[in-house]
């Protein structure tokens, strides 16, 4: 069973989600939160699996209340659920330490598949966040040196750089698992180790690392 807690100023909200949430049976909302700080709290009490986080939330705002959920021992994933969807909330919050990232508007079905990913170590963006994030850095690198990145990927195996270029693609750990022949826990082993040698928080923040290298075009 995977536990969920729901972190929303708007009590309509944060209705709408329980329902649909509640409709699987893998799946169980363990606590609600109307604001940041309660949403803190809610995680030291309940330790969820996974925290559907909004954004603009009063006494404490969805991302300040992600980076100090974020920052404690063993922290849920949290997923930023927002009717925004501008490159400053996006970078914000993958700094913030998010490891997904959806707009309200997302269909349900997506929405549970995206809490079962996190809940598993995966992560989900919404397809035009991942373009405009992706967009973003790459762009910036135009005036870089991809020499500089190659470098950084020089601790890397060559099963690691396998499972970078995957990840690149935007693919889960299920997918990454059949491209490359091997089991899934393997593939979650090859991801920790990429976290460690790349700095990295998130996936899209490896995805980034892949595109900068240009081993994903």
């Amino acid at each position: 069973m995977i536990s969920v807690l729901l972190a929303d100023d708007e009590a309509l909200i944060r209705a709408g989600l329980r329902m649909i949430l509640e409709t699987s049976d893998d799946l169980t909302v363990v606590d609600e939160a109307g604001d940041g700080q309660a949403a803190v709290a809610a995680v030291e009490r309940h330790r969820p699996d996974v925290v559907l986080m909004d954004i603009r939330m009063p006494r404490l705002d969805g991302l300040e209340a992600t980076a100090a959920i974020r920052a404690k021992p063993q922290p849920p994933s949290v997923i930023v659920l927002t009717t925004f969807n501008t490159d400053h909330d996006v970078f914000r919050a993958l700094e913030a330490g998010a490891t997904g990232f959806l707009l309200k508007d997302t269909p349900p079905a997506d929405l549970l598949r995206a809490v079962r990913l996190a809940a598993a170590g995966d992560a989900m963006l919404s397809p035009s966040v991942t373009r405009q994030v992706i967009h973003r850095f790459t762009a910036e690198d135009r005036s870089r040196s991809r020499v500089a990145a190659l470098d950084r990927l020089r601790p890397l195996t060559e099963r690691e750089r396998e499972v970078l270029v995957q990840i690149g693609l935007g693919h889960a750990n299920a997918v990454i698992a059949r491209a490359l022949h091997m089991s899934e826990a393997t593939v979650k082993s090859h991801i920790t180790r990429l976290f460690e040698k790349l700095a990295a928080t998130n996936r899209v923040q490896l995805a980034i690392a892949a595109f900068r290298a240009g081993l994903v075009e």
